[in-house]
């Protein structure tokens, strides 16, 4: 038996994507990882097959595969010049008969519409921020401020800039109008919590559980309105964000800290419906934590609070991976010969 638990491993087809119009550095840091990953899976027992998305047709890259025969790894976040494409990625999967890893395509597109996700996490009971969407100029009758101005429909962090956090109504107007111009969508206005944030990570689905929840140490930002994580925190380089943030993990809090957030986080990972495993973004406003967005499809690359807490909580990111696929498998097993998943590890 291997260190995943697996008496019987199924073959894994681990499927991501590679944007043509990516540089040259990017595309080989992805080669570079997913080369990793098939080697760790691999060592641990399991068939492992990588195949590359390049083209907007997710054909191309199953071709002469049988889905009775594997295990789909899903790590294709989009189609390479598609936008918002991850859910496409999973319809294409489930007309072709793939089991894959990860959340449904009705959870991933229900994850595009942040108003649709806070109305469900709010009648689930689960504290998020006060919050209302604004598809015209017209920002009369919001005055809680400071406030934070995200684009309806994005994920990633795209849209939050410096001036994303306004403090007055002119600012709060100039903010929507950006959004609803430039972005061409909603904006959705949120009370801004200026306290710490996690980013806590959760697998599994009768019992999630959670892993070691990573904060976002603000401490080397002065100002109210820059404590938050911008696009350039997550994917420039050198940037004042990506330079000023800092990653705290595990996080340190109180026992029972630990324990409301981690109620909180399986809360809001069941009222989205997510299935395998999710990052909970939250933030702490004095004795309350308050969710703030629900990740179904995050990133599973190395270098991920997910991975790392993954590696501190179970010794490798490959050992997660794992787990989710021998979720995965469970499903993809006919009815009269399904056998439980690995047994899971209490992290």
């Amino acid at each position: 038996m291997t260190s995943s638990g697996w008496t019987e491993p199924p073959s894994v087809l681990l499927l991501h994507h590679l944007d043509p119009d990516w540089p040259s550095l990017d595309k080989s840091a992805v080669l570079a990882e997913i080369e990793a990953l098939v080697t760790a899976l691999r060592a641990d027992g399991l068939a492992v097959e990588p195949r590359m998305v390049e083209t907007s047709d997710l054909g191309d890259a199953l071709s002469g595969v049988d889905p009775a025969d594997v295990v789909v790894l899903n790590m294709c976040e989009a189609l390479p010049g598609v936008p918002r494409s991850e859910a496409l990625v999973t319809s294409e999967l489930d007309a072709r008969g793939f089991t894959y890893t990860g959340s449904p395509t009705g959870v991933l597109e229900l994850s595009w519409d942040k108003t649709v996700s806070k109305r469900r996490l709010f009648q689930a009971g689960v504290s998020t921020p006060e919050w209302r969407t604004f598809c015209t100029r017209d920002v009369d009758g919001w005055d809680i401020f400071p406030a934070i101005v995200k684009p309806a429909r994005e994920h990633s962090s795209v849209g939050l800039s410096d001036g994303a956090v306004v403090l007055d109504r002119e600012s709060l107007a100039r903010r929507v109008a950006h959004v609803l111009d430039d972005l061409d969508q909603p904006a959705i206005v949120e009370q801004f919590i200026d306290g710490r944030e996690f980013h806590v990570s959760v697998w599994g689905n009768g019992t999630p559980r959670v892993l070691p929840p990573a904060e976002m140490d603000f401490s080397g930002l002065d100002r109210c309105v820059d404590r938050l994580c911008t696009f350039d925190a997550k994917f420039t380089p050198g940037s004042r964000h990506w330079d000023a943030i800092n990653v705290i993990l595990p996080a340190e809090l109180e026992p029972e800290e630990e324990s409301e957030l981690a109620r909180l986080v399986i809360l809001a990972y069941r009222a989205l419906g997510c299935r395998d495993y999710a990052r909970i973004d939250v933030r702490q406003d004095g004795d309350l934590f308050m969710v703030l967005d629900v990740n179904p499809n995050c990133d599973l690359s190395a270098e991920t609070t997910t991975a790392l807490a993954a590696e501190l909580a179970m010794g490798s990111f490959a050992a997660l991976l794992g787990r989710i696929i021998g979720l995965a498998a469970a499903r993809h097993a006919p009815a009269a010969e399904r056998r439980p998943a690995p047994a899971l590890l209490l992290c």
